[in-house]
């Protein structure tokens, strides 16, 4: 369509809400504003016209402050009292510092039907990168008013995240329609565990949208959503929905992940039982002051079916013998490089060996990728003595052929 013609049909723009629902009380918390056109052929999407930079901005402008002002009547007139999520242009607060986004909403917060901190303002992640200086006091400003602040379209790779964290926002939304429906890339979910971490340090909350089945909500939920938005739960409507929608439904696929994450955990317990019984049954058989290069490859034979490498190291992450590992014949040797190698940079490597001295039992680890082998692997950490730790890696051939153990 023609951007003009649009601006000639504005009185049949208004805004449509998508619900976004909380992981906690699996209700309704909010709605996002977005635009459609109604016309005699049915009822169409502009979020195209906002996003086209060719567009002049003083179109995008007027039409967004037409379409805030008709969903600010209609939600202060529901008297809902959850957020309401606007999508904003970056450029826009540069303009003017945000003085006509804050007339817009004055008048409703001095009516007292909405207050501000049930608006949410959505800006793309690329432009608070790009003007970041321009607009970090004007940021600053609205949420010392309670407006919140959120990131949209957070990309694929945690790049901006130094950036993220500077700009303190509120909310941080991320887009999983990128995944394929029947595949969710580790890669991905690395990144994201990133930001996690990051939101949980700066107070920020993880909006996840964009789910259309099953597999997304679950890589949402698995990856610290507390948010949720996507068609598989609801699509946008003229008018709000119930509170609780959406509540069976999520609350059945909630008991489906709650389920397989106990059966992973288990799994892994098992595992880990399993390794210590083997470990300890093995070490009985090793003669006393028997050189640790040897004992190692003893027991990697002994535990041939579970690990390919094995090596030893002491509390401050120096390894003490070489490692032992597994040629493509299956025959082990040791390989010297690895001797006095220092390990102690690794996550959560120190932790681990605090957490074996105090509970006196092995550690499994989470999934990651072996360098060397460029495939996902874990691995098993045993204290051998008061200062000396085993570490065995698994391989993903053996994870794989396990129950839920990837």
């Amino acid at each position: 369509m023609d951007p003009l013609d649009i601006m000639m049909d504005k009185e049949h723009v208004i805004p449509y809400f998508l619900p976004i629902f909380s992981a906690e009380k699996q209700v309704v918390v909010g709605y996002e504003v977005v635009a459609r056109l109604v016309t005699p052929e049915g009822v169409k999407r502009l979020g195209w016209f906002f996003s086209d930079k060719s567009i002049p901005s003083e179109y995008r402008n007027e039409l967004d402050d037409h379409l805030q002002k008709l969903a600010l009547d209609q939600y202060s007139a529901t008297g809902f009292k959850g957020a309401i999520y606007f999508n904003y242009d970056a450029r826009q607060l540069v303009k003017d510092a945000g003085e006509s986004l804050l007339n817009r909403i004055e008048p409703y917060i001095l009516e007292q039907s909405i207050t501000y901190n049930q608006i949410i303002i959505g800006l793309n992640e690329k432009d608070v990168h790009s003007y970041y200086k321009e607009i970090k006091h004007v940021l600053t400003y609205f949420q010392s008013l309670g407006i919140r602040i959120g990131i949209d379209n957070f990309g694929q790779s945690s790049s901006q995240l130094d950036q993220i964290a500077l700009t303190n926002p509120n909310v941080i939304r991320v887009n999983v329609s990128f995944l394929d429906q029947d595949s969710l890339p580790h890669l991905y979910g690395d990144v994201h565990q990133s930001l996690t971490m990051l939101s949980r340090k700066i107070g920020a909350t993880l909006l996840f949208d964009g789910i259309t089945t099953f597999n997304q909500l679950n890589y949402a939920w698995r990856n610290g959503a507390r948010y949720y938005q996507g068609p598989y739960l609801k699509t946008s409507a003229k008018e709000m929905i119930s509170e609780d929608a959406c509540k069976d439904r999520m609350q059945k696929d909630f008991h489906h992940f709650i389920t397989y994450e106990r059966r992973k955990v288990q799994a892994q317990l098992d595992l880990s039982n399993e390794l210590s019984l083997a470990l300890r049954a093995t070490m009985k058989q090793i003669k006393p002051h028997t050189p640790l290069d040897n004992m190692i490859i003893d027991i990697a034979k002994n535990l041939n079916q579970y690990v390919f490498r094995i090596y030893v190291c002491n509390e401050e992450g120096f390894q003490q013998t070489a490692n032992a590992e597994k040629d493509d014949s299956g025959n082990w040797l040791l390989k010297m490089e690895g001797l006095h190698k220092n390990w102690s940079w690794r996550p959560y490597f120190l932790e681990n060996i605090v957490r074996m001295d105090v509970e006196k039992k092995g550690i499994l680890s989470d999934l990651y990728t072996d360098i060397e082998r460029d495939e996902q692997i874990r691995t098993f950490a045993y204290p051998i003595s008061d200062s000396l730790y085993m570490f065995m890696d698994i391989p993903y051939e053996y994870l794989f052929d396990q129950d839920d153990l990837l």
